[in-house]
């Protein structure tokens, strides 16, 4: 029998909610794999309060590149507003590490761009977090959908209808191109129209709207879209913090049945239901119920699913072409609202105002000139 790998070294960039809340327990559940030795955080006080809460001794530093050239951790999970996740991404790559972010991995496709060059040159990758694609509810319908037992995908919707109120954009990075990148269309939406590409595979077109109806924000506060793939099916997908009653929805009417998740920030397999069409017989219906293993979607899944990739020597799920797709939708997305038009998946290239930022430089969108 071959030798268990070792124990990946981990290190956590930022110490907030998101860390606390999903990063610890998923390296909890995996710490046979993954050993957590230090964690980044500008801020002192939370930093010492996450060592206390942490297991083991870790150390705590101020600085990415600090921790970078003491430590040279195996792993890095970032957990930083998102306008730092390329700098601190980069870094980590050219340190050799492999990297775990926080979603988005970055703010626009030509920071993408930079993060894959990072990549090429060290041979570390980095993938950022969609948990949602990550439960065995979600691996059961792809592979059912992917499969053609479902028969071909026609008609789908793909609603996050979610609230958010005044005081979370007194936060100062939420709300603003330069450090959020984006309103629920990249902050919100995006891991439910994630899921939604992972189910169906490319899109081929979008167009769509955006508004800010009741926020005071530079970004929008709700978009909706019309969305061709390529296998012809059609989408219709809506990102609002508008919505008093908060709901996750992805439904997917395939010639043979409809598949339905209901959710809200998680699901797990009875969130997944499945109807057949009238001329399916019941017997090849039952064999669609859900797996008998239930994994939740979570970090904890998809840190998984990094660890077991990177036994096995290969690129890690949510890297790539993959993560490279799901920011492109959102940019063609702003794109499509923003100018009117349709998009069309690939135009968004280098000299594109689009490629270098999700609001285009529109004269309606991009922020001003500071007084």
């Amino acid at each position: 029998m071959s030798a268990r790998p070792a124990r990946r070294r981990v290190a956590v960039v930022g110490t907030g909610a998101i860390v606390t809340g999903s990063h610890l327990p998923a390296l909890a559940a995996h710490a046979d794999r993954a050993e957590l030795v230090a964690a980044v955080d500008v801020d002192p006080e939370r930093l010492d309060a996450f060592r206390a809460q942490a297991p083991g001794d870790v150390a705590g530093y101020a600085s990415t590149d600090a921790m970078l050239d003491a430590v040279r951790p195996d792993l890095v999970l970032v957990g930083t507003p998102p306008s730092l996740h390329r700098e601190q991404t980069v870094a980590a790559l050219k340190a050799g590490a492999w990297v775990l972010c926080e979603k988005p991995l970055c703010l626009s496709l030509a920071e993408y761009d930079d993060i894959a060059a990072a990549e090429e040159a060290s041979g570390a990758y980095a993938s950022v977090i969609f948990q949602h694609r990550y439960g065995s509810g979600a691996a059961h319908a792809r592979d059912l959908i992917a499969s053609g037992e479902l028969g071909a995908p026609l008609v789908a919707h793909c609603q996050t209808t979610w609230h958010r109120d005044a005081a979370y954009y007194a936060v100062p990075w939420r709300g603003r191109w330069s450090t959020e990148g984006g309103g629920p269309t990249m902050g919100h939406g995006i891991h439910q129209y994630d899921l939604l590409l992972h189910l169906l595979g490319p899109w081929a077109e979008i167009r769509a709207m955006a508004s800010r109806l009741v926020h005071d924000t530079e970004s929008e506060d709700v978009s909706t879209a019309l969305v061709r793939f390529g296998s012809g099916a059609l989408a219709t997908v809506v990102n609002s913090v508008l919505s008093p009653e908060e709901v996750s929805r992805i439904r997917v009417d395939c010639a043979d049945a409809t598949v339905e998740l209901t959710h809200l920030y998680g699901h797990r397999n009875d969130d997944w239901t499945y109807t057949p069409a009238r001329h399916v017989a019941p017997a090849r219906a039952a064999a669609w119920r859900t797996p008998g293993a239930d994994v939740p979607s979570s970090h904890t899944a998809q840190l998984g699913a990094v660890l077991d990739a990177w036994d096995a020597g290969a690129r890690p799920p949510g890297s790539g072409q993959e993560a490279r797709a799901t920011l492109e939708f959102a940019a063609a997305l702003y794109k499509a609202a923003f100018t009117g038009r349709p998009v069309r998946a690939g135009e968004i290239a280098a000299g594109d105002p689009f490629y270098s930022a999700m609001h285009g430089d529109h004269p309606d969108w991009a922020p001003g000139e500071p007084a």
